[in-house]
């Protein structure tokens, strides 16, 4: 499908505005429509919600976004030469998009949107993962986020779904899983982009839950999951020996061994850990 509105397709538009993607911006686009439409879809219903996106480049996802329905996107764009592009786009869809330009670690969108809010990006592999941190990092929970889907190298997606045991367990799981749902819901190989990266790519739908899964303080839990993967061959008595003097009995009150290594811990037992090391 070349297009799903009245713009022309997507190879047209960076023709027209030489967007040549930029490795140093972490760019790679998406030019096929019904792609980015099939992307926007796995967002859920956006009839009535504010969509923040990130690097929309020459916009393909941003149209998906408005063709199923987004009441408003806010993208932000820190690539200059995409300007243009994108405000053909806002004149097809009037009102329906605001674009800013700029850095999005640099940009509080909140000022710009109104909840009900989801996000939906291909995210630029080279800030990807220091956002999701963020959203899923906030001083207050729940966040202004009900989802995020986003677009990562499906190393970095896997590593996000990843259960106990495997090799792809670690912080970003357990952050991850810890305030949210979170489901791998596409594959796309390297040459569904312009140009094509060297690794494939995954879509993760992360659903916003009302409350963490297991009750722990976020700062402690984060002191000791990143302890204990920080050094994740070493045994748990080992690794997290700078956390608490007497951390072996810590261990045994979660009900945890202090042979064990992180990787065979769960999220339950790491926020049980995370308690026992807050308690007095």
């Amino acid at each position: 499908m070349n297009t799903i509105d009245s713009l022309p397709p997507l190879r047209e538009v960076i023709d027209t505005h030489d967007l040549r993607a930029r490795k140093s911006l972490g760019q790679n686009f998406l030019l096929d429509l019904n792609l980015t439409a099939k992307i926007a879809r796995q967002a859920g219903d956006l009839t009535g919600c504010d969509v923040l996106e990130i690097g929309p480049g020459p916009g393909g996802l941003t149209r998906g976004l408005l063709s199923e329905g987004a009441r408003r996107v806010l993208a932000i764009e820190k690539d200059a030469r995409c300007m243009p592009a994108l405000a053909e786009i806002a004149q097809a869809y009037p009102g329906r998009l605001q674009v800013i330009e700029g850095d999005a670690l640099d940009i509080d969108p909140l000022a710009h949107l109104t909840p009900p809010i989801r996000v939906a990006a291909n995210l630029p592999y080279n800030v990807g993962t220091e956002l999701l941190v963020r959203w899923l990092t906030p001083k207050d929970w729940p966040p202004y986020w009900q989802s995020l889907t986003l677009m990562f190298q499906r190393e970095v997606a896997q590593r996000i779904v990843a259960a106990p045991g495997s090799k792809a367990y670690g912080r970003l799981a357990l952050l991850a899983q810890w305030r949210a749902d979170a489901q791998i819901v596409l594959n796309l190989p390297p040459e569904a982009f312009t140009p094509p990266p060297k690794v494939s790519s995954a879509v993760v739908h992360l659903t916003a839950l009302p409350q963490p899964r297991y009750p722990a303080d976020a700062a402690v839990l984060n002191r000791v999951v990143a302890a204990a993967f920080n050094q994740r061959r070493k045994m748990l008595r080992s690794a997290l020996k700078g956390v608490a003097p007497d951390i072996e009995d810590r261990l045994q009150a979660a009900g945890l061994k202090p042979t064990e290594r992180a990787e065979q811990i769960s999220l339950e037992g790491f926020c049980a850990l995370a308690r026992a090391v807050a308690a007095p």
